[in-house]
Order: C-alpha cells, then structure tokens, then sequence
C-alpha cells in the first residue's frame, strides 16, 4: 500500500475533483414518466438541448418502452458508449473501481472467470453454485444470463449501460432484488459504415476490435463485430512454463441481422461467440499470525475467536513459514514468492437471440424474445502458493531420521482449486406494450429453463522434501528443496489431471421459472402519474448431488453412507407475487418527485459444498423510496436525489460448519436462511453541471447501511457415537458493499485546427470506504482510491475521404493505488470443531491472505470511423 502521506495527497486530491465532478456521460436519474410509446430496443440518439448547450436528454428502455431518462420513475443510471471509452472500460470488471457508487463488482474469490456483482448492499457472496441464485439480474439485449460465469467476457459493441437500483420484481423478475444491469447492444443500421481501433499498452497488453455495419438489401441489415483483448500477468510465476497471474486472453465475435420485411414488423437475430482465457489475482500472505494465537484459554486470547464457536480452549502451535515465503501486507508482489503450476481458465460463452416486434400503432405493439445460450467455464486457480490451508509441520534441521516429507512422499501444500462448470439455457417471453389515451400499459408472459452441472477438486500441486545429509553414518536434516508433485498421483494418491482427481461435489441442477406480469401507467393530469404493477412467477427446481469427497451418491454400493449423510435430492417449488406502486409529480418542466413502492425475491436452492445437499429457501425484499429530480439554469444543471428502505427476509447467508460424512467430521460450507429482517438504507445523490461550452463536471455519492440480525449457530460434533452441541450468536454482513462511495469526473473538449476536430481529455476518480469481503468475518478490506484519464485528439478527418481518426492516451489507475479488495482472515484463525466443540485448533493458523488490485496500466489506441 503506498505511504500514509502519499494516501492523504491522494485522498485530498480526491476529495477537490469529487467535490465538484463525476462522468459526464454516466447519467444516474430517478424521476417522473414521461409518455411512453413501443419503440426499438436500440436507444435514439440523445436529444441536444438549445443550441448545444444545456445537458442532452438520454433514453432508455428501462420499463420495456423508450422513455426519457428524466421522466422514468427508476433510480438508475446509464452508461454510454462515451462513458465506456473513457474509463477504457473492455469487461464488466473494470466497472469495480466505482464508476457507478451504488454498484459493485468484484471477483468470485480471487477468479476473473466469474463476477459476484451487487446494487445497493444485495451482493450475494457465493452464487458460484449450481443451485444457487444471484441478487441482481444481468441482461443482454433484454435476455436474462442465469449464471455469473462468463460475465467477464470482452464487452461487444454496446451502446449503453443501464443500472436500475432497487427491485426490479415486477417488470424483470425473480433474482432482481438489488436491481439489474442491462447491456443493450448497437444494432445494425442499414447503412454501410462502421469503425475499427487498435492500441497496445504495458504488461504486453494489445486490444482491437471492428464494428461493420452493411448496406440493407431486400429488407435484411447485417452487422458484424469483432474483439480482441490481451494482457500479460501483473504477478509474475517463476516456476518455468507456467502462466502467471492476472492474465488474461479475451476475443470474440457477434452477427447482428435485422429484418424488416413489412411496415411496422422487425425482427432482430442475434449470434454471438466468446472466449476468455484468464488466471485470477495473486492471493499474497498479508501478515503471520496477526491475532497472537496461542495454546491456553480462549478468554486470554480475544482477537484468536472463530466467529460462531464457543471454544473454552485452544490447542496445537503456530507453525513456522516455509522457507523462502514472503509476508507483504502494504505491497502488490511483482513476482510470486515459491513457483506453483498455472494454467489458464477459460470461459467460453454463446448464445442465440431472437426479438420480433410487431407494431399495430401507438395503442398495441407485440414483442417476442427467443433466446438460447450456454457457458463452458473450466477452472484453475493455484493463486495461494503457501500463503493458505495446508500448513506443512516440517521435521527439525538436524533431526535425525526424519520420516515426514521424505522424496518418497513429500509433503503437500498449495491448493490447486479446480472446477468445471457447464450451464445451457433457453427463454421465451411475450410482451404486450401500448397506450390507450391516458393509459400506458406493458403486459408479459415469461418462461425459463436452466441446465447447469458442476464438479470441484483440490489438490496440491506442490511438495517441499527434508535433505539429509549423513552424520556420524545417520541421516540427518540439513535443508529443504521444493518439488512439484505429479500431477496425477502426487496429491494423496491424486492430482489435477483430468481423470486423476478426487472430486470434493458434483452436482447437477435443472431450474424452470414461469411468470406473468402487467404494470400500468396513468397520467392522471398533466403532472400526475400512477403507476401499478404486479408479477406471479412460479419456480421449479430439481437437483441431485452425484458425488461428495470422491463418494459417489449415484453408485448402489454406497448407499448406507449416502444415507448416513443425510442427503436427500432438491426437489423444491416457490411461488411468488411482487408488487410495484409509484406515485410522480410533475412539480413543473423540470422538477418531479416521486414516491415507489416495489418487491423482489430470489429464489432457493441447496448447497453442494454440504454432504447432505442442505436445501435453503427464498429471500424477500420490500422497498420504500423517495427522490427528487431537477434541473436548473437553462439545463446546465442537474440534481438528482433518492433515499430509500430496503428490509429483507430469510437473507441467505454462508456459515461455515462441521458435518458428519461417510463417518468423519468434515468441514463444510452451508447456506441457511437468517431469521428476522435485514435492514438496507441508503441515500444516493447525483449532480451533474455543464458551467461553459465543452466542459462538464458531475458528481455521484451513495450511503449505504446493512445490518444482518445476529444468527445462532449450532457447532456438532459427534465421536464414537456420542454428539456434543454448543450454541453461539454470530454476526453476518453484506460484502463488497462500502457505507460511503463516491466518483468524480472531469470531461472537457475544445476545437482545434477548423473542422470537426477536438481536444478531449477526461479524468474520473473513485473512492469506496472499506469493507467486507466475507460475510462471516467482521474484518474489512482496505478502502480504495482510484484515478482513470484519457487524452484524444479526435475526429481528425482524412482528405480526400469521410474517414475520421481519433488518437488516444489513456490510463487506469494512475496514481497506481495498491488496496486489497479482498481480505480473507479464515487462515489467521482457529479452525472450526472437529472432535471437540468446546476446544479449537490453532495447528492450521498462518495469517490474513487476500489479493490487491490491478496495478497502473496505460497505452495508446487509434480508432478509425467509415
């Protein structure tokens, strides 16, 4: 981490730029409707206002017609295509840094390939599992993804962004309890034009990509685009062949046809392919044994207190760190400390969309969206090295004889976290959207089907072996050498080979939903509107669990211990209503307020990192807001503000336990339902200001307070064949969601040299006070401050041609800010009762781990337009 001296300038800078700024073209708006008609999916260009000077108008799609952004009553906010270029924005992860406050994006763990992604304090912590749900729903062109892997796939030709906060039950549907994230897509034009850019930057990174839209013939427009995205490891791996860390590898291709065979009739066909080869963020040792654990009395060792336990005494001894392991707890390390085996994950992600839409006029328009897609996600992930769980117990130097990490068998260490992961959907939805006089109404009826299955391994892929040397005719310790194990036997007789592993879960889950919604608007008067709205969905869910620490449940022979373990196939039904009322005033042009009432719910499932496959049930959330929209002097300035309350019941959260399996007390993650209500408030304020010709400055701040009622937890434990119980409260909380975020930024363009061209220049910054990372531990990470610039001299046209060219500098993190954004204390700690509840384990405790952000990255690009 940089020097506290260093990190108040920062913040002080900071702290001027967001005092006055935020992204000119990230409008964030919650506001009174506008009138709406069935409009395409592709948003018109923004309306300019009087002679260029004022802020533009934006339009959505948000409640499934085009509005004006101003007048829709949803708290959101949009990113555009500008937006998005200048922040260098290339994945959905490189929205983490804060662009929008109230949204957060971080890694599943340390991995790249899936994104735990949050709006207003709903962050589900593990959804990586097939039966399990995220909060907020993700959309590409008005289609749902079902699964957080893949989302972090390079970004195609988007022409905006759209974050709604808050639930989104009754027009988006289950698992929108937070809000959604909809990526609309440019889609194709009809007319031949296109652009195609290119830039290389530090890290050996390289991006390009191309956008071609063709000429219409015989009704049919055909767009194709193309991208391509590398960067070189942050963190390098010394072991010889092996990738190292924060890589990535991402391309992809996209064919858009639009058909318009008669008057009012369009359909939309859409495929598109993509492939991310990725590593995930170096996990680094961030401090040993910063809770002074020690054998004696729990009572003499406060800080040394396993969240949920009642231990009375702690055992065992700190072990020493293995040779050569380094402790960096303020710096990103630049090289891995102890080599390990590395390959790439990889996600490879497809789909099929179809929209038609029918349009008989103002009062009726008919939609139909068809949509197939599947995700192939294989992971690897060796990013702990020995900086985690299994600690070595290393024979003395000079002990003689040693029997323990021997060439024969050398000891193991570094978890090679492996998966696979194989999801196939297919959705179909009908949309009625019209206006009769002063009635605006959306009415739908959706099906969902998902296929997904999964397995896991954790093998070691490294061993450290005792040299000895002869004394006096006896073997005798005198040093250490590390060896990589074999890769199928090396690891307990297992590997990470495929057809090598010992599986620790296979599980295998088919999902159907089905729902009917209608919402209406009506225009009361000429400044008051009524909205109300409501959505029945019905869930299904089938789930089997095929194997469990390398037992399989689906083979006869092993009936009695499936038996034993509880287990008991998922086969569970919910069915929900979720209303929606909103109340807007038009106070005049310019300034509207409004009042909504709004539900979610996402929906339960089972735990496959439990031998009994524990099922847990739906949450719900009901939300209360208010806010205030507002525009003054001529358009110049912008203020919008919102404060709501959000109380959730049966809040799914991750405790972590032991279980008795196949006759062993084994570790395991289970996921229950808390009991009462989480409290979610938060206030959420944007402005935005265009003071002269060609500058604009805006600013976004969101307050956000969570608390999860406390939780009791009961820790078993059963020894030739009597069970011990004790019972403690625990508390729980909301990860990746900061009490206080803000961004700022500052857009300014001038004309040079006659003509269309421009200097542009840009600069965002981005600060989120600390938080959790797991929701089982009080300890935060670090907060976070982070600077993004770019310069273009733009729209330089070529003689003798329509072709214009923009050059470009840009950089992310400027200040090269070094935070950890996830800090992980269950290695600092004792660990959870195996044959004693009252008695706790310090044999396993090494330190915090936890991974730092991306470092400074900046290049040039070159983008042509035709």
């Amino acid at each position: 981490m940089l020097s506290s001296s260093r990190h108040r300038a920062h913040l002080l800078l900071g702290s001027a730029l967001l005092a006055m700024t935020a992204t000119p073209a990230l409008a964030q708006t919650a506001a009174a409707p506008a009138p709406a008609t069935p409009q395409d999916q592709t948003t018109p260009a923004p309306t300019p206002a009087d002679a260029g000077e004022g802020l533009t108008d934006i339009i959505v799609t948000a409640t499934k017609v085009s509005t004006n952004l101003q007048k829709t009553p949803i708290a959101m906010a949009v990113l555009d295509t500008k937006a998005l270029t200048d922040r260098h924005v290339q994945s959905l992860y490189d929205l983490a840094d804060g662009a929008v406050p109230s949204l957060r994006i971080a890694t599943f763990e340390a991995r790249q390939s899936a994104l735990t992604i949050g709006i207003r304090g709903i962050v589900p912590l593990d959804a990586n599992q097939p039966a399990r749900e995220q909060g907020v729903g993700i959309y590409i062109d008005g289609v749902y993804l079902g699964r957080q892997h893949g989302l972090n796939a390079a970004l195609f030709d988007v022409e905006r962004i759209e974050v709604l906060k808050g639930p989104q039950g009754t027009l988006f549907g289950r698992n929108t309890e937070g809000g959604a994230l909809s990526i609309v897509t440019k889609a194709p034009s009809g007319e031949f034009g296109g652009r195609v850019s290119g830039g290389i930057s530090n890290f050996g990174g390289y991006n390009a990509d191309a956008h071609i839209d063709l000429p219409a013939f015989m009704g049919f427009s055909v767009k194709l685009d193309g991208v391509l995205q590398y960067q070189g490891a942050t963190t390098k791996n010394p072991l010889a062949g092996q990738t190292g860390w924060n890589y990535y590898d991402r391309r992809g291709g996209r064919v858009a046809v639009r058909w318009k065979p008669a008057e009012g009739i369009t359909d939309d066909f859409s495929y598109d392919n993509a492939y991310d080869a990725n590593t995930p963020f170096y996990s680094q040792l961030l401090n040993f044994n910063p809770n002074n654990c020690a054998a004696g009395t729990q009572a003499s060792q406060p800080a040394c207190t396993l969240p949920g336990t009642a231990y009375t005494t702690l055992t065992g001894a700190v072990k020493p760190l293995l040779p050569g392991v380094v402790v960096a707890g303020t710096t990103r390390m630049g090289t891995a400390d102890i080599g390990v085996p590395q390959q790439p994950s990889i996600d490879k992600s497809y789909g099929f969309t179809n929209t038609f839409k029918w349009n008989l006029g103002p009062e009726f328009e008919f939609r139909s969206i068809t949509a197939w897609r599947g995700v192939n996600a294989t992971q690897w992930d060796n990013s702990g090295g020995a900086h985690r769980v299994p600690v070595v117990t290393l024979p003395a130097i000079g002990a003689t004889n040693p029997t323990t990490c021997t060439v024969a068998a050398p000891c193991g260490f570094s978890r090679y976290s492996l998966a696979d992961l194989r999801q196939r959907q297919f959705s179909q939805e009908f949309q009625a959207v019209g206006k009769i006089s002063s009635v605006s109404y959306v009415a739908g009826f959706y099906y969902f089907f998902e296929h997904v299955s999964d397995d896991a391994a954790t093998p070691n892929s490294n061993g450290i072996v005792a040299n000895t040397t002869l004394v006096g005719g006896v073997p005798t310790v005198s040093g250490y050498n590390y060896v990589i194990l074999d890769p199928c036997t090396g690891s307990g007789g297992f590997g990470s080979q495929v057809g090598c592993r010992s599986i620790d879960r296979a599980s295998e889950v088919r999902s159907r939903s089905y729902a009917v919604y209608g919402q209406l608007t009506w225009d009361a008067t000429d400044f008051l509107h009524i909205t109300a709205g409501g959505r029945y969905t019905h869930d299904k869910k089938e789930g089997v669990l095929h194997l469990f620490r390398n037992v399989n449940y689906d083979n006869p022979a092993n009936a009695a211990i499936v038996a034993a373990n509880g287990y008991a196939p998922l086969n569970k039904t919910w069915s929900r209503f979720n209303p929606m009322v909103t109340l807007a005033v038009d106070a005049s042009d310019d300034v509207h307020f409004y009042a909504k009432y709004s539900s979610g719910y996402r929906a339960g499932g089972a735990s496959s990192r439990t031998a009994n496959y524990q099922a847990f049930n739906p949450e719900d959330v009901k939300a209360y807001e208010v806010g205030m929209k507002a525009e003054f002097l001529d358009r110049r300035v912008r203020l919008n503000l919102a404060g709501y309350i959000m109380d959730r019941k049966d809040s799914q959260v991750d405790i972590s336990s032991i279980q008795t399996a196949a006759g062993s007390n084994v570790n395991v993650l289970r996921t229950i339902n808390a009991p009462g209500n989480t409290k979610i408030r938060g206030i959420e304020a944007d402005l935005t200001v265009r003071p002269v010709t060609g500058l604009t400055l805006t600013a976004s701040y969101a307050y956000t307070y969570t608390k999860i009622p406390p939780v009791a937890i009961v820790n078993s434990v059963t020894v030739g064949g009597v069970t011990t119980s004790t019972t403690a409260f625990q508390n729980f909380y909301i990860v990746f969601t900061p009490r206080n975020a803000a961004s700022g930024s500052i857009d300014y363009e001038v004309p040079v040299g006659g003509g269309d061209t421009r200097v542009r220049f840009h600069l965002d910054a981005n600060y989120a006070q600390s938080t959790q990372a797991f929701d089982q531990f009080a300890l935060k990470a670090d907060s976070s401050f982070i600077v993004n610039g770019r310069l273009s001299l733009a729209d330089i046209k070529l003689s003798g041609s329509g072709q214009k060219i923009t050059f470009s500098l840009w950089g992310r993190n400027l200040f090269d800010e070094q935070y950890v954004f996830r800090r992980d204390p269950s290695n600092s700690l004792p660990g959870t009762p195996t044959t004693n509840v009252t008695s706790g384990s310090i044999a396993n405790v090494i330190g915090d781990y936890g991974n730092f952000n991306a470092p400074r990255t900046f290049g040039i690009e070159a983008a042509l337009k035709f």
